[in-house]
């Protein structure tokens, strides 16, 4: 099972992929064909999707060939609000910023799934964003008492993704 985290064009008819999985981390491929109406992954390649992916490794690099899919879990609710798809952007982003190209991150993986259903049903706030960081700093190691988790974050691997501002923006202003 995997997580639908990017979609980016290849060519007219072919998208790259990037799914996360448990079990093999963060997973490029290429859905030859995706963009086609009459595809057989039609309907099956958006954002935030749960699949069953079977996939062909790449002979020489890390671009797979994506055989096939199906849905498990398309998690529309999360494009109910501009602000749920903002917070699932900024969980995948987040994960994406600290997570190594098909290293297995069973635990970041499930961090996700549970950041992503809980989104499903409740309206993210602050304290749904700063609990997720604050997992994900305590599951990478750099979690330190009385720092703030998205610092830790940030100091370790960089700027944060622009989207937890304006998050936080919208947080402020709903107050």
């Amino acid at each position: 099972m995997a997580t639908l985290i990017r979609r980016l064009p290849l060519t007219e008819s072919s998208l790259i992929v990037h799914w996360c999985s448990d079990e093999y981390g963060i997973v490029k491929c290429v859905a030859k064909g995706a963009r086609r109406p009459k595809s057989l992954f039609a309907g099956k390649l958006d954002l935030f999707y749960r699949c069953e992916i079977e996939i062909v490794p790449a002979r020489k690099g890390d671009l797979h060939i994506l055989k096939d899919v199906a849905v498990r879990n398309s998690r529309l609710e999360l494009r109910k609000t501009y602000r749920q798809t903002l917070a699932a952007s900024y969980f995948v982003k987040l994960l994406e910023t600290v997570a190594e190209i098909e290293s297995p991150i069973a635990d970041l993986a499930d961090l996700l799934e549970r950041g992503l259903d809980y989104l499903l049903t409740h309206p993210p706030d602050r304290r749904a964003v700063l609990h997720f960081e604050k997992q994900l700093a305590s599951m990478l190691g750099i979690l330190e008492t009385g720092v703030d988790p998205a610092s830790s974050i940030s100091d370790t691997f960089g700027k944060l993704p622009k989207q937890r501002e304006e998050l936080m923006k919208l947080f402020e202003s709903a107050s």
